[in-house]
């Protein structure tokens, strides 16, 4: 990494629990592709004020994760489509005042989906209904999939998801037989639900593909079971390499390779 100058552009991330991965990964790419860059995680409790200082301060770009991604939405000045139908941030590119928002969680759930290679015609059930639940069900409709049911206790944000996409929703688990199932909420997070399985072992052993969006760990108690099962599994992990990637590219100009977005990856969690 280069020596801190005036020149050095910032990008940074805003989340209540922020974790090194997304510093580890920028920085990485920074250093060896040798780019006048630095890259620093923050917790905050104004976003406002923080808002402010990336305009006032000229900080290039800004990730944006839970509980922010739509509460920022008023305060940025242009919303990309990724965004705008979705109504959730995670990213923020600031050129010169103008702040633009993008949602590249979108973007890599899209292409993991493609990758994996899901089957549309499968029955999914996805628990959780917040900023992040809202990227992931807007690209399985994208993706072709029309059997979702969504599992959320709260039922005005569940419902109105569920609505918006013309899915189903339900406050408790209904009855296994689901051929995908799908972790958005913290549960299986490092911290006090690190224990909590996402979904009972019913629900495991009938899912052919299981996906777990927490990034950390990876090797959630829901991804640990899908792999006992013999299920194919998705880890958040990937979502959050390819989703950094798509940020990266966005601060940067500079387009990564597979191998770039492998080893940058491996190195953000390395503990």
């Amino acid at each position: 990494m280069p020596i801190l100058n005036k020149d050095m552009q910032v990008c940074m991330s805003l989340a209540a629990r922020p974790s090194n991965i997304g510093t580890r990964f920028h920085n990485f790419l920074y250093d060896e592709l040798g780019l006048n860059f630095i890259y620093k995680a923050f917790a905050t409790t104004d976003l406002e004020g923080a808002v402010r200082g990336i305009r006032a301060l000229g900080i290039r770009g800004c990730s944006v994760s839970m509980p922010f991604k739509e509460a920022i939405i008023p305060l940025v000045d242009v919303m990309e489509p990724s965004a705008l139908a979705i109504e959730s941030v995670n990213t923020v590119v600031n050129d010169d005042g103008v702040l633009t928002a993008s949602n590249t969680d979108y973007e890599a759930v899209a292409a993991l989906l493609a990758e994996h290679e899901v089957d549309p015609a499968q029955r999914v059930l996805l628990r959780g209904s917040g900023g992040m639940a809202k990227a992931v069900v807007a690209a399985f409709r994208g993706a072709g999939f029309d059997d979702l049911t969504i599992v959320a206790r709260n039922e005005e944000a569940g419902s109105s998801l569920a609505e918006k996409y013309d899915y189903a929703w339900v406050a408790t688990d209904p009855e296994p037989g689901f051929d995908v199932i799908v972790n958005v909420t913290p549960l299986g997070m490092r911290g006090e639900s690190e224990s909590v399985t996402a979904f009972g072992d019913d629900h495991i052993a009938a899912a052919s593909t299981v996906f777990d969006v927490v990034a950390f760990p990876s090797e959630t108690p829901l991804i640990v079971a899908g792999r006992a099962s013999g299920a194919k599994v998705i880890t958040g992990a990937e979502v959050i390499a390819l989703q950094a990637a798509r940020q990266f590219e966005r601060y940067t100009g500079v387009t990564l390779t597979a191998d770039q977005v492998a080893r940058a990856s491996e190195f953000s969690r390395a503990e």
